[in-house]
């Protein structure tokens, strides 16, 4: 029987990328349900809810991810670090998948998916009061959609990709490009058409092929081409801070300007 909030039958990116599906994400800075709802009706595959450096602390960790999942959206959350009692609770909250910073050999690989997977595939201690009743049997939904996603950011991770991505239960391998550049002793933007940053990222995802891993990065909608092309199946487009700060301060000038015409201007919200 489907309960009144069971998300049991909602699609999720494990089940996308089996069908090897794009799936094009939003990212939360801001500690805010409401952020987050309009996030997941906006109509991304996932939001994904930045605990490592966004200014989000456990307690907004679970509004966030009601917030998401009312909003139709599935909610994800990337991690401070690679530990398996951070992992826990936000697997325990209701997210749909963890994001790990910093995973730079296939052990640091291994102790991510532990901390995710039940036994016998993994260490994860039972305690889902949040999230299992969501599910019909969450136990058997975890082990079979929860995502693992170590970060390949440095260049030691590159150099260890392979082993990484060869590790049982890694989902996905999702590149945190401004430190995958910095590593690499570039800025940390704006690398794009740099020999070396381009062969980092075909790397990466000539192993997720290998491998049978998604591809994924971090990006901005107007990168969002490049990387489908150059293949990416995970795509971040739009983060909510720097939106909001954008779309604040275009606001602003279009004010501001004494060329725009009269006509221009739509009706208040209220």
């Amino acid at each position: 029987m489907t309960r009144s909030g069971d998300v049991t039958q909602r699609d999720t990116l494990r089940s996308k990328w089996d069908r090897d599906e794009e799936t094009l994400g939003a990212w939360t800075f801001i500690p805010s349900p409401v952020t987050a709802e309009s996030c997941a009706r906006a109509g991304f595959d996932y939001v994904c809810i930045d605990t490592q450096h966004g200014a989000i602390g456990y307690d907004s960790v679970v509004p966030m991810i009601q917030a998401i999942e009312i909003g139709g959206g599935v909610p994800i959350a990337r991690v401070p670090w690679n530990e398996p009692g951070i992992i826990g609770k936000m697997l325990d909250a209701g997210c749909h998948g963890v994001i790990i910073p910093m995973v730079n050999t296939a052990e640091e690989a291994r102790a991510a998916v532990r901390a995710a997977r039940y036994a016998p595939l993994g260490s994860r201690s039972w305690g889902p009061a949040v999230s299992a009743p969501r599910h019909d049997d969450y136990r058997v939904w975890a082990d079979n959609y929860i995502a693992v996603i170590p970060m390949i950011e440095t260049v030691e991770a590159l150099n260890n990709v392979d082993e990484i991505l060869s590790v049982d239960g890694v989902d996905a391998a999702y590149v945190g490009p401004a430190d995958l550049a910095i590593s690499l002793g570039l800025d940390a933007a704006g690398n794009d058409g740099t020999p070396v940053f381009d062969n980092a990222l075909a790397t990466v995802v000539e192993a997720c092929a290998l491998h049978g891993v998604t591809p994924g990065i971090h990006a901005t909608s107007d990168l969002a081409a490049l990387r489908r092309r150059q293949g990416f199946k995970m795509i971040t487009v739009s983060t909510d801070l720097p939106t909001l700060r954008s779309a604040l301060s275009n606001e602003l000038n279009e004010a501001r300007s004494v060329e725009a015409p009269p006509e221009k201007g739509g009706s208040a919200p209220y």
